[in-house]
């Protein structure tokens, strides 16, 4: 029997973040993730299972832009190489995001690495985790005016890197945010102003 992905929804749109905003993509959106974040936007209650040429059948529509996401959630808990081999034969340069908890396909083109700070577990404490992912194209960081990202910014030369500044919901807050945002980058300008340009385009 063909494996199975648990597939939260496949949708064309532009990309909204980081390095390749604006450009046409195809998202792939994993159901599931290891991780427990309270500002995270996903709906992981409700999914598809498909096979790897269901999906392909599905995103070939698309194939004109040649860029495809593996997002979710957490998509190294699914994603694989032999997922990723199908994508390129019908043309697609293929990007993922990831928390970077977990390994990733070695075939994979472009890796964003978007780490949090914690998560919950089943105390509801708070648990720091490390990166293990080796591959760091971008290193794209929420940046919530109380954590510093300083430790993600040496992640090596050749990393793009990206501060994108915490929805938290409340108006008055989120403007704070972002001025703590521009203001952290100008002081560090290795680093890039991500914005989700999706939400403000009122757009997937």
């Amino acid at each position: 029997m063909d494996k199975q992905y648990r597939i939260n929804e496949i949708f064309y749109s532009l990309q909204g973040e980081g390095r390749h905003t604006g450009r046409a993509a195809v998202f792939i959106r994993f159901s599931g993730c290891n991780l427990r974040c309270p500002f995270c936007d996903t709906d992981f209650s409700e999914h598809r299972l498909m096979t790897a040429d269901q999906i392909i059948r599905r995103v070939s529509k698309w194939k004109g832009c040649g860029f495809v996401v593996l997002t979710g959630g957490e998509p190294t808990l699914q994603a694989d190489e032999a997922l990723v081999e199908k994508l390129h034969r019908e043309g697609f340069y293929v990007a993922m995001e990831t928390n970077g908890t977990r390994p990733v396909p070695k075939n994979i083109d472009w890796v964003t690495i978007s780490p949090k700070n914690c998560f919950v577990n089943k105390d509801q404490k708070l648990v720091a985790y490390k990166l293990v992912t080796d591959k760091v194209d971008e290193m794209k960081v929420v940046f919530d005016g109380i954590h510093d990202p300083k430790p993600y910014s040496k992640v090596g030369t050749k990393a793009y890197l990206c501060l994108q500044p915490c929805d938290t919901g409340d108006n008055d807050r989120n403007q704070l945010v972002i001025q703590q945002c521009v203001a952290y980058i100008q002081k560090h300008p290795q680093w890039h102003l991500s914005l989700q340009t999706h939400k403000y385009l009122n757009i997937r």
